[in-house]
């Protein structure tokens, strides 16, 4: 996934609004919590940190290309980072970021969800 698609990717979620911080870092947000970080470096290539749920992080964190994300898993966070081949296939990494989308929005309040319409 290049940069296009993932910002295409992401603007197409509810509620959902982007950054560009943490050294050039593009961050994507629901409700103002992060749900996905993602890096276009020409030389490592394409990283992409997302949070998960306890099971798939555990399971994740062996897979190649995969591992626990710098900085927000050495804090007890459960978030994987996709950084080498070869990782996830781009609908698994898609499912991901949907479901990292999910995870983190469903921890926002009640009335935050249903001001950004994602209660059903």
């Amino acid at each position: 996934m290049d940069q296009a698609e993932l910002s295409a990717f992401c603007q197409a979620m509810p509620a959902t609004s982007h950054v560009v911080q943490w050294g050039g870092a593009d961050v994507w947000k629901v409700g103002g919590k992060v749900f996905v970080v993602a890096s276009f470096d020409p030389e490592e290539g394409p990283r992409f940190s997302f949070k998960v749920s306890d099971l798939s992080f555990e399971i994740l964190k062996e897979q190649p290309g995969l591992r626990p994300a710098p900085y927000l898993a050495s804090r007890g966070m459960t978030w994987i980072q996709h950084y080498a081949e070869p990782g996830l296939s781009p609908d698994d990494l898609k499912a991901y970021i949907t479901d990292s989308h999910r995870i983190v929005g469903s921890g926002l309040s009640k009335k935050k969800q249903r001001e950004l319409g994602l209660l059903d």
